[in-house]
């Protein structure tokens, strides 16, 4: 009898055993708690796994906030996949002079550039007169243009989101950043966004002058981040504004940080956030 008790203990054991394996295997790995992560002065924040789609952190994730020049991502994205002529030499007119909020611009009226020109200052430097003229020279104008973000928007699932210029001037550009970090796995995908996206300088030629134009995102001139794309954005209304598609540990992530407060407080949230995700041992191994 102790010898058939054994038996049948030895095989409960086993199979409580299998029976949490095959738990672990379908559920993934949890992620201990973020107590690192109570000083981030971002308002929004979210943090994903592109792989695995696990969300590995989230403060309200779901609040539909301004999301200012991060705007420029769904513009670069319809861009590229109406397949419009990057050569094509775009003008920058009247048309494209902010009048909402009367910011400055270095890109003067009258300027020439082929539209791969227009992308990349619009994704590195945020150029919001490059962002204009990309939209005002689509099939149909700013009109149609606009209607193709929102369209794209509700292909990608993002339920929260709302365009009304591709700019990202307007406090009526809204997401949140769930929807957000779906938008940056799909425009990573793309070579020229990654590319523009990321480049620490870049010239043009105005006339006989020359106007050089740096990254507005000071991480990618870091060369302890490994960012495969970026964007940053700034409204009042929006606060300070970034979304990042990095590698941490070896290991693709997506940070979403919105309304930030202070200069410096959205770099220094994605600090935040890579020293805690490398300390997660068993995360980084998987």
């Amino acid at each position: 009898m102790k010898l058939f008790a054994s038996v049948f203990l030895a095989a409960g054991l086993l199979a409580a055993t299998a029976s949490t394996v095959q738990a672990r295997d379908r559920h993934p790995t949890p992620v201990p708690p973020a107590a690192r992560l109570t000083a981030l002065r971002s308002s929004a924040v979210l943090i994903l796994d592109p792989k695995t789609k696990q969300v590995l952190y989230q403060k309200h994730a779901d609040a539909v906030m301004p999301i200012a020049s991060l705007t420029k991502l769904m513009t670069a994205l319809v861009v590229l996949e109406a397949k419009q002529d990057m050569a094509q030499t775009l003008a920058i007119t009247g048309a494209d002079v902010d009048r909402l909020k009367y910011s400055s611009s270095r890109l003067r009226v009258g300027t020439r550039l082929p539209r791969s020109t227009m992308l990349h200052l619009a994704l590195m430097s945020s150029e919001n007169r490059a962002a204009s003229a990309l939209g005002r020279n689509y099939p149909g104008g700013t009109r149609k243009f606009v209607a193709a973000m929102n369209a794209k928007a509700r292909a990608l699932g993002m339920r929260h989101t709302r365009y009304v210029e591709p700019t990202g001037l307007s406090s009526a550009n809204v997401s949140t950043p769930r929807d957000l970090a779906r938008l940056v796995v799909a425009v990573e995908k793309h070579p020229l966004v990654r590319r523009y996206s990321t480049d620490r300088e870049h010239t043009i030629s105005q006339g006989r002058d020359r106007t050089v134009y740096h990254n507005t995102n000071r991480l990618t001139a870091s060369r302890s981040w490994k960012i495969r794309m970026q964007k940053t954005g700034y409204i009042s209304e929006a606060g300070r504004c970034m979304v990042l598609h990095a590698a941490v540990s070896g290991r693709p992530t997506v940070m979403v940080f919105l309304d930030a407060q202070g200069t410096r407080a959205r770099a220094a949230d994605a600090n935040r956030v890579r020293a805690w995700l490398a300390s997660l041992n068993p995360w980084a191994r998987n």
